[in-house]
């Protein structure tokens, strides 16, 4: 019997073999594109655990017959780095390509070990593949980041997992000399959350538990073999999606004592604080936004409150957060506005921006106009002078909308005061 694990016995060697990420490496797909093109870049691989991550860089590595290093973020310092990229940096002769690094759990590096990566990098002594199970935005450096190209890779769908099972049970050297009789696939399916790795886990598990060469799978077995209830939180599956998403949904319907329930879920299931807070600034700006602008002002303080104390102490910083935002006013006038904002520049392309509004630092920028006709609107009285400040086309055009909350109803007086019949709802 061999002693590797199933998930490292059948981590595919190649892509006709990978299963998922159709999105990246399908047909014509852009990573499939760069690897076939033997043309790959620094990329980061953002996605939650099991989906195939690790196996990804090392298939891109023997694919393109390159070098291989690996640090992993948990165990290697500003040293080990360095020790890399000087190897890598000895390789650099008679136009052998350069080694890829494979850096897992990249947003575990601190700031002085993602800087020591940089000039590498830059100047491509190693092509930097980096995974990551958070969101590279917040986790990475921006110089890091801005050098490399994010692909997000998403949970196994249920049509997945079924091919991945198939392949285990018929194709693996010990699982293909028993019997397997797959008569219920729902628990199974459940509790690996769109992780391959658990998935096949959960398999190897099931199988060991039964003495005989016949193996029945069935929900029951598969909840009895994890000692596991639906309802068990797993900050790295499903669950960990379903959580937050009731615990901004919670917030959003203002009823504090499910947002604080849920909060809880997550604090006992062992949840990234920083998530947790990021979530809330999100949540401020998007669901609370101007009917209470100081919601924005203490999730970010609660944010900044994460980072210097951490657990146990900050739930009850999140807590506070989150009890505030859920019993605050609701407006979404500012993520609207946003979204539409953003679809009318798609609908109407790069409209010039209007003469009186333009920058003029040159004299021929002087002599064409530039800026001569703006009105200063410190020099008016209030402030304020009626100006247009939209592109010609679409010089009438409502954007923000103001909600029906006592700080908007107040603005959009102000508004009406100032523009008249424009801001007239």
């Amino acid at each position: 019997m061999s002693n590797q694990p199933l998930a490292e016995r059948l981590r595919p060697k190649n892509l006709d073999s990978y299963i998922g990420q159709e999105h990246l490496v399908g047909k014509d797909a852009v990573l499939r594109r760069m690897i076939e093109s033997n043309n790959i870049t620094s990329i980061i691989l953002w996605g939650p655990p099991g989906v195939g991550k690790t196996t990804l860089a090392k298939i891109i590595a023997n694919t393109l017959d390159r070098p291989f290093y690996t640090l992993s973020a948990v165990s290697s310092g500003v040293k080990d780095v360095r020790d890399v990229i000087d190897k890598a940096q000895k390789q650099q002769f008679f136009n052998r390509p350069n080694p890829i690094l494979f850096i897992d759990e990249i947003h575990r590096f601190s700031k002085s070990q993602q800087d020591s990566l940089l000039g590498a990098v830059e100047n491509g002594t190693v092509t930097l593949i980096g995974a990551t199970t958070e969101n590279p935005s917040f986790e990475v450096i921006t110089p890091l980041l801005s050098r490399c190209q994010v692909y997000v890779l998403k949970s196994l769908e249920k049509d997945d997992l079924k091919k991945l099972l198939d392949i285990a049970i018929h194709t693996d050297s010990e699982l293909k000399k028993r019997e397997f009789i797959i008569e219920e696939e729902e628990a199974l399916f459940r509790f690996s959350g769109g992780d391959a790795r658990k998935l096949l886990n959960i398999i190897e598990l099931v199988a060991a538990s039964e003495p005989s060469s016949q193996v029945v799978i069935t929900n029951e077995k598969v909840t009895l073999c994890l000692q596991q209830n639906p309802s068990a939180y797993d900050k790295n599956g499903e669950m960990h999606y379903d959580v937050i998403s009731a615990f901004i949904k919670s917030i959003r319907g203002s009823d504090p004592d499910a947002a604080v329930y849920w909060l809880a879920r997550m604090v006992e299931g062992g949840e990234d604080p920083k998530f947790i807070a990021r979530r809330l600034v999100i949540s401020a700006a998007e669901d609370i936004g101007l009917a209470n602008p100081n919601a924005l002002l203490l999730a970010n303080a609660g944010f900044d409150a994460i980072n210097k104390i951490g657990w146990p102490e900050g739930r009850i910083v999140l807590s506070e957060v989150a009890i505030y935002l859920a019993t605050s006013p609701k407006s979404n006038s500012a993520y609207c506005a946003i979204d539409d904002a953003i679809a009318l520049v798609k609908e109407t392309g790069d409209l010039p921006v209007p003469l009186h509004l333009r920058n003029s630092p040159t004299k021929l920028m002087k002599q064409l106009g530039y800026g001569k006709e703006y009105k200063y609107a410190h020099s008016y009285d209030g402030n304020f002078v009626d100006q247009q400040y939209l592109p010609v086309k679409i010089k009438k055009k409502r954007i923000w909308n103001p909600a029906n909350n006592q700080q908007e109803n107040t603005i959009s007086e102000r508004l009406k005061k100032w523009w008249g019949n424009r801001f007239e709802k």
